[in-house]
């Protein structure tokens, strides 16, 4: 067979020696370079990891923008790139495990096998070499014993031509040149053998034993050449095969921005910032050649003071309690002021036009200056409900969960009951406690947010009517009918008392939001105490505001 043929000669072994080794060299580059290129993606990824960390936003703040198609779409890039650093990381991994570890794993197979084929080589040579050192020594010692017994005859000859020569001499001189020619002729014989020997080694040596062995070589060499071609490949297929996840991840990217809609992030912003006010009437042009107009009389109830009820106040206006401390109780011995009159002794039109000093005027300075309450009432109208209904879903998944956690109880609590070596049911008792309370204490919260959320449904509601009624710029007289409609409407929406309570003390509501009181009246409880000292209360005669805490006795 022709692929034996470069390793025929003896000469050749340095060659093939050499040549194995640099092909096993160049696996061991090949390992090398592979190592390097997944220190590259894998440095490659973690950059862009950290560069999606950077940008991505976190935060309440971030979380309304995103809102918005722009900063959603950018989220969406964010998140493509970092699915993009992970195909990176998938690269590395597979080129690591596929081609590098396999790789070596390969090597260190071929650098034994080609260790034990050279060994079997040199081994083999070394047994050729000595069997033809032992030839040769055969061969050297037939021919002494040759050249011995080609001299010991012709003495035998020239002894048996002597006269002088006595038989016995001849005889011996004959017998030592046969002895001498019966060694060569043995030596002749042991070194025709090994001779004979030598050539059948020689023989399978060159033709057999060494062509097998550097059949192996070549074999093992041509399996080196195929699975680095294979390792070659492996370099390429495995960034192919993650291609169409790559190819993925950046058509998100381009969908990203190709479904950013303008119109809609500009129809987001006004929906998620209408403030739900009524635009403000035409200003109405004041005259004062005409003479200035008495401030009680009807005439002054005009459309430019009917404005201020566009603002987003409620039905019913619940006075702030006083910014200041509640006074000392006044002795049992002071003398109490005359009490003031009653707002349903005065005339109408004095109680809309006192009504209307006390709401607007504290209204309008709360919007100036806004203060966060708890009922989002320092927000318009529509951002209020949007609030308080979001307030009311989380409260819902709250009740909910706590529920689902109190039914779970109940259902352990019966199961130790049924079988109490798997359980004390006392244990549970304090678990079920705090959920029952903590379940109430959800299911007041939600009592009190759905109660502003109808609130500020209704106080909407009864706004846009006052501004559909309205004719701006018109002065008509049923412009005061409308505000006395929702006088009444106000005065009609009565709460309930949540308990009763005796004067103590006389106290005199001289500030804005107080009511005066005296001593041993009956009063309706309406809000109770907040830890500020001052309470709500309502009067027998429909008069109702803050009194302090400590200058009335509840009544159970």
């Amino acid at each position: 067979m022709c692929r034996s043929v470069l390793f025929l000669s003896q000469d050749q072994n340095d060659v093939i020696d050499k040549h194995t080794q640099s092909g096993l060299d160049l696996v061991e580059r090949y390992i090398k370079f592979v190592k390097e290129r997944t220190e590259i993606e894998q440095s490659y990824a973690k950059q862009l990891r950290s560069l999606t960390k950077k940008y991505a936003k976190r935060g309440s703040k971030e979380e309304q923008e995103c809102r918005f198609s722009n900063h959603a779409s950018f989220q969406d890039i964010l998140n493509e790139l970092n699915d993009y650093a992970g195909q990176r990381e998938l690269i590395a991994e597979n080129m690591m495990t596929g081609i590098c570890v396999e790789l070596t794993k390969f090597l260190q197979d071929l650098k034994q096998e080609r260790k034990t084929h050279l060994s079997d080589a040199k081994k083999a040579q070394q047994n050729l070499e000595s069997s033809f050192k032992h030839l040769e020594s055969t061969k050297k010692r037939f021919a002494k014993e040759w050249a011995e017994a080609e001299k010991a005859t012709q003495q035998a000859e020239k002894t048996e031509s002597d006269l002088n020569a006595t038989k016995l001499d001849v005889e011996k001189a004959k017998q030592h040149a046969h002895a001498r020619t019966h060694t060569a002729e043995e030596c002749r014989n042991d070194y025709a053998a090994l001779l004979q020997k030598y050539n059948k080694e020689q023989n399978f040596h060159y033709y057999t034993e060494i062509p097998q062995i550097f059949n192996k070589l070549q074999d093992m060499d041509e399996r080196r050449i195929r699975r680095l071609a294979e390792g070659y490949c492996q370099f390429s297929d495995i960034e192919k095969n993650v291609l169409p996840i790559i190819s993925k991840c950046l058509e998100g990217i381009s969908a990203a921005g190709g479904k950013i809609n303008e119109k809609q992030d500009s129809l987001l912003l006004i929906e998620q910032h209408k403030s739900g006010f009524e635009r403000p009437g035409d200003v109405e042009f004041e005259d004062y050649t005409q003479g200035i107009k008495p401030a009680t009389s009807e005439s002054s109830l005009n459309p430019p003071k009917v404005r201020t009820k566009l603002w987003p106040f409620g039905k019913r206006h619940k006075f702030a309690p006083p910014s200041f401390s509640p006074p000392s109780p006044v002795p049992p011995g002071g003398l109490p002021l005359p009490l003031p009159l009653s707002p349903l002794q005065r005339s109408p039109l004095s109680v809309c036009l006192r009504e209307l000093a006390q709401s607007v005027k504290p209204r309008i300075s709360t919007l100036k200056i806004p203060h966060a309450a708890e009922d989002f009432s320092h927000l318009p109208p529509e951002q209020r409900k949007k609030r308080l209904q979001a307030k009311i879903d989380d409260i819902t998944k709250e009740l909910q969960k706590a529920q689902d956690q109190s039914e779970a109880l109940e259902k352990m609590k019966g199961v130790y009951e049924q079988n109490p070596q798997m359980g004390d049911p006392s244990s549970l008792e304090p678990q079920i406690t705090e959920t029952t309370q903590n379940i109430g204490r959800l299911r007041g919260e939600l009592a009190k947010y759905e109660t502003w959320l109808s609130e500020a449904v209704g106080g909407e509601e009864t706004a846009n009517t006052i501004n559909n009624n309205t004719q701006h710029g018109g002065g008509t007289v049923e412009q005061p009918l409308n505000i006395y409609t929702e006088f009444d409407d106000e005065f009609d929406d009565i709460e309930n008392p949540i308990g009763q309570c005796t004067a103590l003390y006389t106290f005199e509501g001289n500030s804005e939001g107080t009511i005066s009181i005296t001593e041993g009246e009956q009063l309706s409880v309406m809000e109770e105490d907040k830890g500020d000292g001052w309470m709500r209360v309502l009067k027998a005669s429909g008069e109702e505001g803050y009194i302090p805490s400590s200058y009335v006795k509840l009544v159970s």
